[in-house]
């Protein structure tokens, strides 16, 4: 089933924009789309259930609130967990918005009221059409914990966007989710080459005493196995339980030889990215 977006305007292939909100939150416009990732906006101060009697503190305070953003397409949804889909997202957002994720996640937001929810395998895709303008969301391989821990977080897909002008292939943007280093990323660069800009989840979380997300040298050792043009660390301060920060993704970037441009953004950054021809 392909989802239809109404067009309401002239797209934009020249130039695109990232928009970091926070923690895993960002908000990308390109080629007429206006796509929400992992939505949290729980003020700093506020806690989150992350399960099995686990909480986090938000420690920095997002750089907007639902209210404020832009008119969207569609929500690309990696997980289903407090710090990624929490209480205001479920309160806030609009209930017919177009969520792409995983089943585990559909079961839930239905739950919630979400209507349109759409569930994705590993390698399943989801077209949006707007107009001339099309997208496909690929869901990529993700491993949340180790296998010991596994059973104790819900599932997590990485997302591949696709974005076309009619049938011209023009851009291509890779977004992690919470997923550590593991085998099947591999895969990723053989079928899903030249990927022009990767947003990497960072931070190191740490639950029940296990690392559940890459920290920063693990965050670079996935770029070096993507290989995209263009790199932004996201997901790397906002909770406490993030025992990695940006400063190591930095110092383990300034030793890396990979030719991958990194950009940094901070809570409320606006980043401007172009395809490559």
């Amino acid at each position: 089933m392909v989802i239809d977006v109404p067009a309401t305007e002239q797209p934009d292939f020249g130039e695109g924009r990232l928009y970091f909100v926070g923690n895993a939150t960002t908000v990308i416009h390109y080629g007429g789309f206006s796509i929400l990732t992992d939505p949290a906006f729980l003020h700093a101060g506020d806690h989150v259930h992350l399960g099995h009697g686990a909480y986090a503190r938000r420690e920095v305070e997002p750089a907007c609130q639902i209210s404020e953003l832009p008119p969207l397409d569609l929500v690309v949804l990696s997980h289903h967990h407090g710090d990624h889909f929490d209480d205001v997202a479920a309160r806030e957002l609009d209930k017919s918005l177009p969520i792409v994720t995983n089943e585990h996640a559909v079961g839930l937001l239905h739950e919630q009221g979400f209507t349109q929810s759409y569930a994705l395998d590993t390698w399943e895709s989801q077209e949006v059409t707007k107009g001339d303008s099309r997208l496909r969301v690929t869901s990529m391989p993700g491993k949340h914990a180790p296998d010991h821990v596994a059973g104790l977080l819900p599932p997590v897909m990485g997302s591949m966007l696709d974005f076309y002008d009619g049938d011209d292939h023009r851009f291509r943007l890779y977004i992690s989710g919470d997923t550590l280093l593991h085998d099947r990323l591999y895969d990723i660069p053989r079928w899903y080459p030249d990927i022009d800009l990767a947003l990497i989840h960072a931070g190191g979380t740490t639950l029940l005493g296990t690392v559940v997300t890459m920290t920063g040298e693990q965050a670079v050792r996935c770029v070096e196995i993507i290989e995209p043009r263009t790199a932004v660390p996201i997901h790397y301060n906002d909770f406490s339980v993030f025992q990695s920060g940006l400063d190591d993704v930095k110092q383990a970037a300034e030793a890396s030889s990979v030719d991958t441009e990194f950009h940094y953004v901070s809570h409320g950054d606006e980043y401007r990215f172009r395809p490559s021809s």
